[in-house]
């Protein structure tokens, strides 16, 4: 019987999931009950993270793989904690390297792109500082699917049928054909339903858990992934592998409304969705569903984009203050601004003196928000050979303009996309929330958040609301069941409105709240995408 999975003639209903000793909440059910399987097993919030993340590397890698970056956030006996584990530009690369290899700006596919990948370390170290069980047995899961295959969810099937028909055309070479090789056996990819298997995979996981990454930092992984860089070209460097250690760093926030949201600070653009939260805590929104709401949330939006956009690289290299871009002063300036029509925006004038998402809790309080991603979908095209190790390509956004903020420079960490996000409330923990997507990130949270805050909209009823997601000048484009008065009236006011063909481009999210009274877990899952709530 041949079934089109990608046809919904009806409309389908999701409810929010409760539960009280475990939950995770991901974008392939296999991932989130891998996550599950180990709390079961007496492991922590942090070990389903790490399991489910894993496993994502596995069952999604149309959107991450072992050669990821990664950011958390983990809430464990009342404190926030922040790891960023991007990883920099190779030492050997410049601007005047790469414009020697015949680019104008970075390219987005080959080993040129590709900086140090951090989501190995990111699970070796939230293991050993917050974890229960051994790094064996979390990442167990992802190994047994590696291994023995795992039938493709419709989404996926989708997205993964969506890059090979690119990289027909715009992979050449034999660079390329570990990749291939990987992801297209037999000369075509796998269908909605079919059972994929990468023993190669799985044999890179066994090594990375039974060495706790050393393998891939300064070991026979290492080697191999510098090997094939530098055989083709490229910058990395078993050195700058070995140098490589993620960061715990101090998560920022913004107050709004009573909540405190945290984000991790800059190279990620998380700061971006504080400065809006921050610009929009100034108005007073009395309905969701009217033009004169969408009106504010997309000007302060595009404001803190545009600003964002201007000073967020490598925290080392900014030279915008953060504090500065989080006061009041900055919020006040920019919000005098919003007027009734749309507006063109201007950088921010500095005074003068700067994916895939998962969401884990269990019963003991502890709860975390991750992401990690390789950009770009399958990331940079490179697989090293033998390993099932796809690379990321987050050097893409470093510009080759020595003058520009996110200029190229060894060492150097790039502006980045990915961003997990928290909430809390009076000091206590409210949950982990996240919508992965490119540059919808930041506007994904800022609409999830006032969904939950301004509109009280339950989790799975703010995951499923219609989205907007603001492209450049006064451009923004709508879902397409966004309501069409609002379209016409928000053309009114001046917006250049489009509305999309399908809803791939804004973004997939999870979220997890918890009662504080009674420790209840609530989750919502995201109905754009093959996510699941896996709940105990």
């Amino acid at each position: 019987m041949k079934l089109d999975y990608l046809y919904h003639p009806y409309q389908s209903v999701r409810n929010t999931v409760f539960a009280k000793r475990g939950m995770v909440a991901s974008s392939q059910p296999l991932a989130a009950q891998a996550g599950l399987e180990i709390l079961q097993k007496g492991g922590n919030a942090i070990d389903a993270a790490i399991a489910t993340a894993a496993t994502l590397t596995v069952v999604e890698p149309t959107s991450n793989g072992i050669g990821s970056d990664a950011f958390a956030l983990v809430w464990t006996k009342g404190k926030l904690h922040g790891l960023n584990a991007s990883g920099p530009a190779p030492q050997s690369i410049s601007i005047e390297a790469v414009k020697r290899k015949g680019h104008e700006k970075m390219p987005a596919y080959g080993v040129i792109p590709i900086t140090v990948p951090g989501a190995p370390s990111a699970w070796a170290v939230l293991s050993e500082k917050f974890g229960r069980l051994p790094l064996t047995e979390v990442l167990a899961p992802a190994i047994r699917y590696a291994e023995e295959g795992f039938p493709l969810t419709p989404v996926l099937g989708k997205n993964w049928k969506l890059a090979f028909r690119r990289f027909q055309t715009s992979f050449k070479g034999d660079m390329f054909r570990p990749w291939f090789d990987t992801f297209a056996p037999n000369g075509r990819v796998p269908e909605i339903g079919e059972v994929w298997k990468s023993p190669d995979h799985a044999a890179a996981l066994r090594e990375i858990a039974e060495t706790k990454a050393e393998s891939f930092y300064r070991g026979r992984l290492a080697e191999k992934i510098s090997g094939y860089v530098q055989k083709w070209g490229g910058f990395l460097e078993q050195e700058d592998l070995a140098a490589y250690h993620p960061e715990w760093v101090e998560p920022i926030s913004t107050r709004y409304r009573g909540f405190d949201v945290w984000e991790i600070p800059p190279n990620g653009q998380g700061l971006v969705a504080l400065m809006a939260l921050s610009i929009a805590r100034g108005f007073d929104f009395r309905e969701k569903d009217s033009a004169d709401t969408y009106h504010k949330q997309i000007e302060a939006m595009k404001l803190a984009f545009t600003d964002g956009k201007t000073f967020i690289t490598d925290a080392g290299e900014m030279k915008a203050d953060i504090t500065h871009l989080l006061s009041e002063d900055y919020a006040h300036t920019r919000r005098k601004l919003i007027g009734e029509t749309a507006l063109a925006p201007k950088p921010y004038d500095l005074p003068k003196s700067g994916t895939v998402y998962l969401a884990a809790a269990d019963g003991d309080g502890n709860m975390v928000s991750y992401i990690q991603s390789n950009y770009m979908g399958f990331g940079s095209g490179i697989v090293v050979p033998g390993t099932g190790i796809a690379l990321q390509n987050r050097g893409h956004d470093f510009s080759l303009d020595e003058a520009h903020v996110n200029a190229l420079k060894a060492g150097k960490k790039t502006y980045h996309t990915i961003i997990p996000g928290f909430l809390t409330k009076d000091g206590e923990a409210v949950g982990p929330f996240g919508v992965m997507g490119g540059y919808m990130q930041p506007q994904g949270h800022v609409q999830v958040l006032m969904n939950t805050i301004d509109f009280h909209l339950h989790p799975q009823q703010a995951l499923d609301a219609p989205r907007w997601q603001w492209l450049e000048g006064k451009k923004v484009l709508v879902e397409p069941n966004f309501p069409n008065h609002l379209v016409q009236a928000l053309i009114q006011k001046g917006h250049d409105i489009r509305v999309a063909a399908d809803t791939g481009s804004f973004g997939r999210g999870e979220i997890i709240w918890r009662d504080s009274g009674t420790g209840v877990l609530m989750g919502g899952t995201e109905s754009r995408a093959d996510g699941t709530v896996a709940a105990w």
